[in-house]
């Protein structure tokens, strides 16, 4: 062994973190897969600019980033944001990028809070402000074995803002399905008098199409 790298890799060989075989750290087919275009969908009032559709691959992509905390998986979603928020054409002079927060139970199992972190990257390399104004005001289920329905029960007047919001928004999430998060998102930012002096917009790196 020239290196304790060759012994670890021998120990503990690395897995695509897209289908589990074993390789690169991506593979060249799930590579492929993830290969950023641009969707807009819109839906109450709220225009959603997309980078990839939600496949079997980019779940497995984005729970890699979420649940394990893989930094090759946190940086093909903050790519692909940054990609969607250059497709969108928005006038970012004034924009500030405004990030879905997580549960707390999700913070302290992931030992962070998984948007924000990803945002602050996304801020710094951009150079649009990051404006942390979100946060839950209750405790809410995982969303991820609700249906659509639940899900907008589930969230229904859970966040809150925490500090004024003006210019034109960009509400940052890393996948929409049912559109549920985004809708509570949006009623928060125009809530409680707290309404932006521009226009509030939304960014994930995929978008379930149609939307489940």
């Amino acid at each position: 062994m020239n290196s304790l790298a060759e012994l670890s890799q021998l120990l503990f060989p690395s897995r695509c973190f897209g289908c589990q075989k074993l390789g690169p750290s991506i593979c060249s087919a799930c590579r492929s897969s993830w290969h950023p275009h641009y969707y807009r969908t819109k839906f109450d009032n709220l225009t959603v600019h997309s980078s990839l559709l939600y496949t079997p691959t980019a779940s497995k992509i984005i729970l890699a980033a979420k649940e394990q905390g893989i930094k090759g998986a946190d940086e093909l979603i903050i790519d692909a944001i940054i990609h969607a928020i250059e497709k969108s054409k928005i006038d970012t002079t004034l924009a500030r990028l405004v990030p879905v927060p997580s549960s707390t139970s999700s913070q302290r199992r992931r030992g962070r809070s998984f948007i924000v972190d990803l945002v602050t990257k996304i801020s710094a390399r951009t150079g649009i402000q990051m404006l942390d104004c979100l946060q839950l005001s209750r405790r809410v289920l995982d969303q991820s074995g609700l249906h659509r329905d639940e899900r907008a029960t589930n969230l229904a007047g859970a966040f809150r803002i925490t500090s004024q919001a003006r210019g034109e928004l960009i509400l940052i999430d890393d996948v929409v399905t049912t559109g549920a998060t985004l809708r509570e998102a949006l009623r928060a930012v125009n809530s409680q008098g707290f309404h932006a002096a521009g226009s509030v917009s939304a960014v994930t790196a995929c978008v379930a199409q149609p939307l489940r």
